[in-house]
């Protein structure tokens, strides 16, 4: 039952927001009593807490598995990428905004959990890039990787980008071909105006 209602939750707050959603409108998307909820969470700020932790691993080991593939730097990421938007369903309610207004201690240990686990698959991209000559040899890898970081959440951010100008996967792409231009040799640019043309 607790899976049953960390999905079901998980959900509900993707379409309509951490803040909007209330453990009586769980209950009834469920079929169940408040009570049940609260057998399992003793609240609602602990039934986010598993949602996010949940979502998080989700995509953690999505992300793993899309790297254990070993293909080429440029497609990786996008295919990161296209994995993200899966899980997130183009973040309606703009979920990581709405996590940092509301429930900000959990939103920051998130981003200290996401910024770990970026780092190192973002650090690795950019060597065999570099490897491979799709990226330029003289990039500095560690600030390179940091300042991804920093833009790939930087676009969710809803006062800076607004849900209701801002389609999430068109900016994720504006976003990708930004950062692989500043990086990319000419061989690189090839490949990633075959991905732009696909996506």
């Amino acid at each position: 039952m607790r899976e049953t209602i960390i999905e079901k939750s998980c959900e509900l707050f993707l379409n309509l927001g951490f803040k909007s959603v209330t453990m009586d409108e769980i209950a009834n998307a469920l079929g169940v009593s408040k009570k049940t909820l609260y057998k399992y969470f003793s609240n609602k700020t602990a039934l986010v807490t598993a949602v996010t932790n949940t979502m998080f691993e989700k995509i953690s080991c999505g992300i793993d598995h899309v790297c254990g593939i070993d293909m080429n730097p440029i497609d990786e990421i996008f295919a990161i990428k296209k994995l993200v938007m899966e899980h997130l369903k183009d973040e309606k309610s703009s979920p990581q905004y709405q996590l940092q207004k509301y429930y900000p201690k959990l939103f920051l240990s998130l981003k200290q959990k996401q910024f770990q686990i970026m780092q190192k698959c973002v650090l690795e991209n950019l060597e065999r890039g570099v490897k491979l000559g799709l990226y330029r040899e003289d990039i500095d890898v560690d600030f390179i990787s940091r300042i991804y970081f920093i833009g790939i959440t930087g676009i969710k951010d809803n006062d800076m980008f607004p849900l209701k100008n801002y389609v999430m996967k068109s900016l994720m792409n504006q976003y990708l071909d930004y950062h692989l231009r500043g990086i990319c040799t000419p061989k690189g640019i090839l490949q990633l105006e075959k991905q732009l043309k696909e996506n």
